[in-house]
């Protein structure tokens, strides 16, 4: 079961995450009389608030929590999991300290603090991928280096419109994003071992990665 733990959190946050759209009452930043959840203009944001952006009772607030929680277990498991994976001792260390603190603020994006959550837990989630993707650069796992290097593109872009406050786009991006990034951690947790980690030291000899 432990194994399974990313996958279990992960398809538990989706499965929630859907629901909670399925029963959104309506209403979105661009057209407030809308009716449900419209994937190319609402944000998952909106399924939080305990009054939907059309003024009804929101009965996707909880399914939304829920899911919430499911993912950001999944990410924090996620990176404590790939801690284990590599044998530097301050990536290692990095790693774990982003996997436990994340669960903590990706887990607050669902609150009142949202707007502030979401820079710090997207900023150590951008950090803690950028390590990764960096000793990744060095194996042979070539699908997931350019899967790595996407997921950072599009994440980066998604910010970017954040930002700017071009809301249109950013509504479809954020979806975009967290879908990628979802496959990208599953990529990594499932199709990656210690063996792929190894490092040289300086006499040309294996490094091998060690569980901490």
């Amino acid at each position: 079961m432990k194994k399974y733990s990313v996958l279990i959190c992960l398809v538990n946050s989706v499965i929630f995450i859907v629901i909670a759209t399925l029963v959104y009452p309506g209403g979105s930043l661009l057209d407030i009389n809308s009716t449900g959840f419209d994937w190319s203009k609402n944000f998952f944001s909106n399924l939080f608030a305990a009054i939907a952006i059309n003024g009804s009772e929101n009965p996707s607030r909880i399914w939304a929590l829920i899911g919430m929680t499911f993912h950001s277990v999944g990410y924090g498991v996620f990176f404590i999991n790939m801690a284990k994976k590599i044998s530097e001792r301050h990536t290692c260390t990095i790693l774990k300290m982003i996997g436990a603190v994340n669960i903590l603020f990706t887990s607050l994006i669902a609150t009142p603090l949202h707007d502030i959550m979401v820079i710090i837990s997207s900023t150590l989630f951008l950090i803690g991928l950028f390590y990764i993707t960096v000793y990744l650069l060095k194996t042979k796992l070539h699908l997931l280096k350019f899967s790595c290097i996407i997921c950072l593109l599009t994440f980066y872009y998604t910010l970017y419109l954040y930002g700017s406050g071009d809301w249109g786009l950013l509504a479809l991006m954020q979806k975009i994003s967290f879908i990628s990034s979802m496959l990208l951690v599953l990529g990594l947790e499932y199709f990656t071992k210690q063996n792929d980690f190894e490092q040289l030291k300086p006499g040309g000899q294996k490094m091998q990665a060690t569980n901490r």
